[in-house]
């Protein structure tokens, strides 16, 4: 009881070091993001307000905050999109849809140098747009790709490798759960930030799609190309895939044509894609599944939330982002290079954590000092650092550190699409997983570059929408 009013002397800005040198100290021991970051918080809070009103006040005044907070916080309406979008994966899945896609894209690009690595890359991609979760997208396509790369003779870690990253893709293509976390952490238009992953996507995935023919062709023992397909076959195969299409319409349309709101858009986006799995046969059961596994990924990504929440709120009143702010814009240096070296400190951070907590923990600390480099929240492009104006730096910036979130799913030691894919196929080892990666890592570093010198890929569609 003592040791906090003994501790009281300490400002505010030392005890948020030291709380979150603790709460680091936990993850790096193994205790789950979500735990360590609200038993830290917790701890911070009552250090703060028993150095103000002594302990027993203090402990009073921490653990009413605490009760609040989750409420509070995850009671916002935004939140709703993460378990529509979801659903939205599974349902699609269990209709079979993302096997048509696959056929469809196996028909259209298989004749290719590795075209059926390409053809597992633009599936993903276009699941991807139905499905807010990485891990799901994953797990998918480790059940319909692996076996049929695996039958044509393609190397056991590059077809594990090629399905983990075509897993992130969901992480930027919209509907994406992280994005909405993104929006709702540093309080930008969900909507905005939806429309803006639509071009990054595409572009990350066309560098998978040409890194794996290059792999092709480059390497003899690759797997042959698919061909024999007439282009009779080719159409006969679009139709089975056209209701994924539909629902993205509608999101986009939905967003874009200002004819709902974003949550408004996944809840029909989940409507209809019921319909079309009821009107092909989907079984009880499968419905059952669907709703369990939803529930189960948004728990844990609630749970996450909460933690790392009462946290953030701790931050705030220890004053520790505007301190790291001031720091980062005082340092002796051209802007980009700082900026270059938080991307760098992301990728090393991402190999301990996972990206939701990642973003979570560090986003409250590190986007104001982003805003700051890049001249204020008020600043126009032609006035930057970046180019970029203050709104247009927020949902760029948004873009790319979800961007390096995503490497995180696929780098050791805890990369979770790698995980995944080998808990699914029980052939490949998670260290063949982690292999058949490494390609792919280069791929995202070089898209990553990519959005970097060209803001324009990320701006162009919210720019349309009024945004920027």
């Amino acid at each position: 009881m003592g040791l906090f009013e003994t501790m009281g002397a300490m400002d505010n800005i030392s005890i948020g070091i030291w709380v979150t040198g603790v709460m680091l100290l936990l993850v790096v021991i193994g205790v789950r993001v979500a735990f360590a970051a609200a038993i830290a918080g917790f701890i911070g809070l009552v250090w703060i307000f028993s150095a103000k009103m002594g302990f027993e006040k203090g402990f009073l005044v921490a653990v009413k905050m605490a009760g609040t907070i989750p409420h509070s916080k995850v009671s916002t309406l935004a939140l709703s999109l993460i378990p529509t979008f979801i659903l939205i994966g599974f349902l699609a899945y269990h209709a079979g849809l993302t096997r048509a896609l696959f056929e469809a894209a196996k028909r259209w690009v298989g004749w290719l140098p590795g075209g059926m690595g390409v053809a597992t890359v633009f599936s993903t991609a276009g699941f991807a747009a139905v499905s807010g979760a990485s891990v799901a997208t994953s797990a998918v396509f480790a059940r319909i790709a692996i076996p049929e790369m695996l039958k044509l003779g393609y190397d056991k870690r590059f077809a594990a490798g090629v399905v983990a990253a075509g897993g992130t893709l969901a992480s930027l293509i919209p509907p994406s759960a992280i994005l909405v976390i993104y929006a709702i952490i540093v309080e930008q238009d969900v909507g905005a930030l939806l429309m803006a992953g639509f071009l990054p996507g595409a572009v990350s995935a066309l560098i998978y799609g040409g890194l794996v023919v290059l792999l092709a062709v480059t390497r003899k023992d690759f797997g042959p190309p698919v061909t024999g397909f007439s282009w009779k076959e080719r159409f006969e195969s679009l139709p089975g895939s056209f209701p994924i299409f539909f629902v993205v319409a509608i999101i986009v349309i939905c967003i874009y044509g200002g004819v709902g709101t974003p949550t408004e858009a996944g809840s029909l986006g989940a409507l209809m894609i019921l319909i079309i799995a009821l009107y092909k046969g989907m079984r009880m059961h499968a419905l059952k599944e669907s709703l369990l596994e939803t529930a189960k990924l948004t728990v844990m990504i609630f749970t996450i939330i909460w933690g790392v929440l009462l946290y953030v709120r701790f931050l705030g009143f220890a004053d520790l982002p505007s301190a790291f702010s001031d720091w980062i814009t005082g340092l002796d240096q051209s802007p980009m290079i700082t900026f270059l070296m938080i991307l760098c400190a992301y990728a090393v951070l991402g190999m301990f954590m996972d990206a939701i907590g990642m973003l979570l923990l560090t986003l409250p600390v590190v986007y104001p000092a982003v805003m700051a480099l890049n001249g204020g929240d008020a600043v126009t492009a032609a006035d930057s650092a970046f180019g970029v104006s203050a709104v247009g730096c927020s949902i760029w910036f948004g873009i790319i550190v979800v961007k390096m979130a995503e490497l995180c799913l696929i780098t050791p030691p805890i990369g979770l699409n790698c995980f995944v894919v080998a808990g699914v196929r029980p052939e490949c080892s998670v260290q063949d997983v982690f292999r058949g990666c490494t390609p792919f890592f280069v791929a995202d570093v070089i898209t990553i570059a990519v959005l970097i010198m060209l803001p324009g890929i990320v701006l162009w569609l919210p720019g349309l929408m009024g945004f920027t």
